[in-house]
């Protein structure tokens, strides 16, 4: 008994030790527990990619206007950098409301910001891309694309009027896929839509493009639009002649202020095609294996698009209303207003093996 007193007086001691101590613990110990916490999202987040969490269902920051708390990646862009163009297609959705092109190293500024922001596809358009300094600043921009930014893949839709084959022998290496829009393997068809010029012939002129993409090793494309004058055409035989890595069959879209409305450059209302129509085209060409469709619904959302200032064009109300430049405010900033729907991206096959590296054609 006499043992256990020494031990008491000990704990006793201890005890009062002991009170300030957890006073502090009080305080400091879920601080402690929050900072550890913290510190293991960010490093889980750090071991597992951005877009495997977005595919598991956790919304954008686009998707919601700036209430989610992940910034959007942008994959993959689409830079519209001129709007002036050579055709006069009657249904096109970017139209030559301006002239302007950004210098060339603001240009360059802005797609460094792109890559650093996540960006592992650039897709150069217009307007027409080769109509700028006969496609040198184009060539230019391909060229820093993939050799400084070192991107995944670089790749241009053209109408084709325009290329030569001493822009392949310049910049050939650096291109991934060029994409060529055409609407009609007939050539009175073309003229009705606005792809003709002159004496040249669409149609031919697309075959001595793919055989420069296949000699200068560029994975060659076709865009067609369905519309009105090409709905019942049958384009079997000379696409699976052509033999392209894809082709994106798009539905005829209508866009206020640019192909419809008061202060649009084209009226596209006599283009447009019904659902059902459409859906009649797809199905007639379900056979040819590169066929890629968008309808209206895949395609009004799911593209993020820089203009020829480098501000992201929202599409969402039918219109394209453009947010603050990426130059004046940055990637993350702008892309909140971009309206960009990216579970629609992936589900489109918005992205896909678009490396020419990775694609393992037979050149």
């Amino acid at each position: 008994m006499w043992m256990l007193v020494p031990i008491a007086f000990a704990l006793k001691l201890l005890n009062v030790f002991l009170q300030p101590l957890g006073s502090v613990w009080s305080s400091l110990g879920p601080l402690f527990l929050q900072l550890r916490a913290a510190s293991w999202l960010a490093g889980g987040e750090r071991s597992q990619p951005l877009q495997n969490r977005r595919e598991a269902g956790e919304p954008s920051r686009a998707e919601g206007e700036g209430g989610g708390d992940l910034p959007t990646t942008p994959t993959s862009v689409n830079y519209h950098f001129t709007r002036q163009c050579n055709y006069k297609c009657g249904f096109c959705f970017h139209t030559a409301k301006t002239s302007f092109v950004l210098p060339l190293e603001e240009a360059k500024r802005g797609l460094l910001m792109l890559k650093e922001a996540g960006m592992e596809k650039i897709n150069f358009s217009g307007g027409e891309p080769f109509l700028q300094d006969r496609g040198e600043y184009l060539g230019r921009l391909v060229k820093f694309c993939k050799q400084e930014l070192q991107l995944p893949s670089v790749s241009i839709v053209s109408n084709g009027s325009l290329i030569r084959e001493r822009w392949f022998q310049k910049y050939g290496e650096y291109l991934d896929i060029l994409a060529i829009s055409c609407d009609s393997f007939d050539e009175q068809v073309n003229v009705l839509i606005g792809r003709g010029q002159g004496k040249k012939n669409h149609v031919e002129n697309l075959q001595k493009l793919r055989t420069w993409c296949k000699e200068y090793r560029v994975a060659f494309k076709i865009n067609s639009v369905i519309n009105r004058f090409n709905v019942d055409e049958d384009m079997k035989e000379q696409i699976t002649a052509l033999n392209p890595v894809r082709w994106k069959v798009f539905q005829c879209l209508i866009i206020e202020g640019e192909n419809s409305g008061e202060d649009a450059l084209r009226e596209a209302e006599r283009f447009v095609v019904s659902d059902e129509e459409f859906e009649a085209f797809l199905d007639r060409h379900k056979d040819v294996s590169c066929l890629v469709p968008e309808s209206n619904q895949k395609m009004r959302d799911s593209y993020l698009i820089l203009d020829e200032y480098m501000r992201f064009l929202n599409c969402r109300n039918g219109r394209k209303d453009p947010s603050k430049s990426i130059l004046d405010v940055g990637v993350e900033e702008a892309i909140k207003f971009s309206g960009f729907d990216e579970k629609m991206f992936l589900k489109r096959g918005g992205k896909y093996v678009w490396s020419k590296a990775d694609l393992k054609l037979d050149w």
